[in-house]
């Protein structure tokens, strides 16, 4: 059976993808001597961890979408999922550093879009669960499969700096709303209806006019 140990050591912005995407640099280290790994199917859980770190007192408002009330989040402050991602590792011997790739989202309606639109600065803690097969060879050379537990882990913290950088770089001066169809019909018929040239037109129309209203 192949022991293997599993670091994530750094993160860099893939700027060529078609929509953004992280690539987080992950050591595999086999630790069990004499055994070359011919090549790893690795899936990946990656969670965030909120808990672990302080929040500052603009951030209350932007996370109270996610937790509630600030009095509440003793409660509601739970380790919650952000995505999973999936590799093959080629044969090593020892150690390697493979990039771990994971697509990313920037609409508003996914959790983990509003925590790291809500976080001022500093990082994001994250947990990366791993299993998935082992493919190597015994003392006689015969093939063998192992699998590898959940109780794989590696703690990360992610720069809220480098989020943004990518985002800017996907959506630069943009923000990405997902909504309904019915709801898109009934904008897309205000926008038509009053000549707006965009859709933010639309909106800022809409929000004048609600502002104008005074309750009796």
């Amino acid at each position: 059976m192949v022991d293997l140990d599993f670091t994530v050591e750094g993160v860099e912005v893939e700027r060529h993808a078609v929509s953004p995407l992280l690539h987080f640099a992950l050591r595999l280290k086999n630790k069990t001597p004499g055994v070359a790994v011919l090549n790893v199917m690795l899936n990946c859980q990656i969670r965030i961890e909120p808990t672990r770190r302080g929040y500052a007192e603009p951030e209350h408002d932007l996370l109270s979408d996610l937790f509630g009330a600030p009095e509440r989040w003793g409660q509601t402050l739970q380790s919650f999922l952000w995505t999973h991602s999936n590799v093959l590792v080629p044969a090593f011997e020892g150690d390697c550093i493979i990039k771990l790739p994971v697509p990313c989202s920037f609409d508003f309606n996914i959790a983990a879009t509003k925590y790291f639109h809500g976080i001022g600065d500093g990082e994001v803690p994250l947990i990366f669960l791993f299993s998935g097969s082992v493919f190597y060879r015994d003392d006689v050379g015969d093939l063998q499969i192992g699998q590898i537990a959940w109780s794989n882990e590696s703690a990360y913290r992610l720069p809220v700096r480098v989020w943004r950088s990518m985002m800017d770089h996907y959506y630069p001066q943009t923000a990405w709303l997902c909504l309904r169809r019915d709801a898109f019909d009934e904008l897309y018929r205000y926008k038509r209806a009053k000549g707006l040239p965009s859709f933010e037109h639309a909106l800022d129309d809409l929000l004048v006019a609600k502002s104008a209203i005074v309750p009796s």
